[in-house]
């Protein structure tokens, strides 16, 4: 149970800014062996982020402040890593897509993906209540285990090839918690369109990765966790 709970706070430390890494063990835990446990650092990252809807209700500004909440928690990690993946399609080769990713200006492409993913989330958001971040949240998660499981790294270094492919067990285990954790949350069907819209949105992820890269990089799991959570938000506000 301890491990399990380590396990828990590792992946946090990955997805977020969270100062956790003092409730670390001194050894160096695998990557691989945690993602089991991502849409439950999702869900626990989307319940806090949801602060302003939990105390003031669902509203424009309660979502706003909830969505720049989620950032300050994740660091921006995921819009960072949107914004470079979106940007390595202006690129003509693999190694000119690498090249932009890495460099840290924003281009044209980066910047128009953040502004409709910030303007989705926060119109289907604010539509929603808190539970819809939460069950989000840890959709957009489990996405990202897919991801790495469907796709090889795209490079010998990075924060891709570190984490390396799951074993389809742990991919399972991340399936069915991020089911459990939607289904207790939301009715029936909105919980069953947020998952099958966060599926289809990390698929499309993987898809276009494959093409222009090769395989999964960070970025390219950060870009599936924000567009599967983006998905996923957007069905629950068409489901009513």
């Amino acid at each position: 149970m301890r491990a399990r709970a380590q396990q828990l706070v590792l992946a946090l430390v990955f997805l977020s800014r969270l100062p956790l890494g003092r409730f670390l063990p001194p050894q160096v835990l695998p990557l691989g062996a945690v993602v089991w446990a991502f849409p439950l650092a999702g869900a626990i990252l989307g319940a806090l982020a949801a602060l302003p809807l939990w105390w003031l209700g669902p509203g424009l500004l309660p979502a706003a402040l909830s969505l720049a909440l989620l950032v300050w928690l994740t660091g921006a990690l995921h819009e960072d890593a949107l914004a470079d993946f979106a940007d390595a399609g202006g690129g003509r080769s693999t190694e000119e897509r690498f090249r932009i990713m890495r460099d840290s200006t924003i281009g044209a492409y980066g910047a128009s993906a953040l502004l409709a993913c910030y303007g989705l989330r926060l119109a289907a958001l604010s539509m929603l209540g808190p539970l819809a971040l939460v069950a989000s949240a840890a959709a957009g998660r489990a996405g990202a285990v897919g991801l790495m499981r469907a796709l090889p790294p795209a490079r010998r270094d990075g924060l891709g090839h570190d984490a390396g492919r799951p074993r389809a067990s742990a991919l399972l285990v991340a399936i069915a918690l991020a089911a459990v954790l939607a289904l207790a949350v939301l009715p029936l069907l909105p919980a069953l369109a947020a998952l099958v819209a966060a599926g289809v949105a990390a698929m499309a992820v993987a898809r276009r990765a494959q093409r222009l890269l090769g395989g999964q990089t960070g970025d390219v799991l950060g870009a599936g966790i924000i567009l599967a959570e983006t998905a996923a938000l957007v069905a629950l506000a068409l489901a009513g």
